[in-house]
């Protein structure tokens, strides 16, 4: 079994056990959307700026990842047309089971975003990528990917992580690890993330995660910091996401 699967399986195992990113929202969450009343999260605890988005209504939206019927059904109740690619199965039905409950349409496609993106060039007006590729050991063939199935003009909002998280231990007091944070490669570091039942994840530089988008061809507009949410980092404020706000510009 390869490491997207393993993955997949403990996502989808997660939401069985109540992961707090795979709980659908609610139909009064869905009405309010609907009055202009919403906020969804790229990082644990941020909302991100509703001018990032411009706007909304009839644009073509891809949730990155994004599946678990929490940001999908916001946008479509805004006027969006509405793609979601997951490799949870999971979350790929909490999309479907709420768009059948609201009554809108969604393209809801189970795929490994690590392999080419199952759509044509230049398909989307937005993507929008939520903290989830900390689960892949390789993340700038994924910004690639979203440059070219993006119109020019179009916008890629990410969260990533900070590898601070990857370098302390489970009650974040003290550094264990080195960098990068790569189980494939070091077998104390799976055997952490097993004992934590954590997935397969993986430490990815500033790097990869901004310069990556740079390189693929993406303007930075704007980005903010946000911690875990909670633990010791969060509780001394220890930024260790990003949300990042890139755009395809026409031309380039």
């Amino acid at each position: 079994m390869n490491y997207q699967d393993i993955n997949a399986q403990t996502i989808d195992r997660w939401i069985e056990e109540g992961w707090e990113w795979g709980k659908p929202i609610s139909h009064e969450a869905y009405l309010d959307a609907k009055q202009g009343v919403w906020d969804v999260l790229l990082t644990p605890t941020k909302p991100v700026p509703h001018e990032w988005f411009g706007t909304i209504k009839g644009k073509s939206i891809l949730g990155l990842a994004s599946g678990g019927g929490q940001q999908m059904p916001v946008f479509a109740a805004l006027g969006a047309s509405c793609t979601v690619l997951d490799y949870s199965e999971a979350q790929i039905a909490s999309e479907r089971m709420v768009a059948e409950r609201e009554g809108y349409a969604i393209r809801a496609v189970r795929g490994d975003m690590t392999q080419p993106l199952p759509f044509p060039d230049e398909t989307f007006d937005l993507i929008f990528h939520p903290v989830s590729n900390c689960y892949v050991r390789e993340v700038r063939p994924i910004w690639r990917e979203c440059w070219r199935v993006l119109k020019p003009g179009g916008r890629l909002l990410s969260g990533v992580d900070h590898y601070i998280n990857y370098i302390v231990d489970e009650d974040e007091r003290e550094i264990i690890n080195h960098l990068p944070f790569d189980p494939l490669a070091d077998e104390a570091q799976r055997e952490q993330l097993e004992k934590a039942d954590a997935g397969i994840q993986f430490s990815h530089t500033l790097e990869e995660q901004i310069r990556g988008q740079l390189e693929a061809g993406f303007t930075l507009l704007d980005l903010y910091e946000d911690t875990n949410g909670e633990g010791r980092l969060h509780e001394l404020n220890i930024p260790t996401f990003l949300a990042l706000c890139a755009e395809k510009r026409a031309g380039n």
